[in-house]
């Protein structure tokens, strides 16, 4: 049986990407800074689970220890408003705890497949949709920036060291797990979940910015079901491609189009939407080509807007506290 350790693993990337490991056959060990929610604690998706940061020395024996054949690191901070108010712990948490890791990795001769959450935010404002991987980066936030230098360290440790390193630009991942296991704690700041958590609660729906240079005026995003993004991890542990890869759909979907889809899976078509300014920092459009990541391993989405919006409608409402 093959070994991962997954860090984050109680959040929303590092939790489903631990689900579909251990559906795979996978022994999954688990690493976060907090506990697990009860749906992933009570469960057997891990054989051990470490709390705690995943650059102590405890959770980098636990590592060597358990001589993984992958390592999916999902672990740091990732958001774009509070990066631009706190930068130093965004710099901290991707950036120099990652360099303790690999570091550790280097200097105790781990050899596994590193696969490193990175963000489309490296990208900044594209030169012009889709994103492509060998587009300049220009990010727009310290949490890109700080994306951004990690890969950097990333790929120039792999060049001096022989570092066995896959990179992905994820872009909005969103949805559920189709079996209704797992999804986004209460709260996310991303708009499916915060229209769908408000659709639940008769909460109030305020969307940011009518005034983008796009066809209605709100931003366009590139959206990702999070079990295409643990299946593309997969991939990446199953199989030598090194380098740096979009995860993404290549098509784009407004604002406006995801609260309508909303709406309509909800039942609730005439809900009272409120408008707020655009925020900094956000570029207008921003889609990304994952076709370098097809070619190499034949990977593709396999779910629509309306499966993405659906599954987490499913998660929402069997979670309704």
């Amino acid at each position: 049986m093959k070994t991962v350790v997954v860090t984050g693993a109680g959040g929303y990337v590092g939790g489903q990407t631990a689900i579909y490991f251990h559906d795979q056959g996978w022994n999954v060990i688990g690493i976060d800074n907090q506990h697990p929610p009860k749906h992933l604690a009570q469960s057997t998706y891990f054989s051990k689970f470490y709390v705690g940061p995943f650059d102590s020395k405890d959770a980098l024996e636990l590592i060597k220890n358990s001589n993984p054949d992958a390592i999916v690191h999902t672990a740091g901070t990732s958001l774009v408003g509070p990066s631009k108010r706190d930068p130093r712990s965004y710099y901290q948490n991707n950036f120099v705890a990652t360099k303790t890791l690999v570091e550790y990795l280097l200097d105790n001769n781990i050899k596994t497949h590193l696969i490193f959450s990175s963000s489309a935010a490296a990208y900044g404002e594209p030169i012009m949709p889709p994103c492509k991987e060998e587009d300049p980066p220009l990010p727009l936030s310290p949490y890109g920036e700080s994306k951004l230098i990690t890969e950097m360290m990333l790929n120039s440790y792999a060049n001096a060291y022989d570092l066995d390193v896959v990179i992905f630009r994820y872009f909005n991942v969103c949805g559920a797990d189709s079996q209704c296991r797992h999804g986004q704690a209460p709260s996310a700041t991303h708009i499916i979940a915060r229209v769908l958590e408000a659709l639940r609660d008769n909460g109030d729906i305020k969307i940011n910015g009518q005034d983008y240079a796009t066809p209605d005026g709100t931003c366009i995003r590139d959206y990702v079901h999070v079990e295409d993004i643990a299946r593309a991890h997969l991939l990446a542990a199953e199989q030598k491609c090194n380098g740096v890869y979009n995860l993404g759909t290549g098509t784009g979907f407004s604002n406006l189009q995801i609260l309508n889809t909303a709406l309509e899976i909800a039942n609730k078509p005439d809900y009272p939407i409120g408008w707020q300014e655009s925020r900094p920092g956000d570029p207008a459009v921003l889609v990304g080509s994952a076709e370098k990541f097809h070619s190499l391993t034949g990977w593709k989405p396999t779910y629509n807007l309306e499966n993405i919006i659906q599954h987490a409608w499913n998660w929402y409402t069997k979670n309704d506290s």
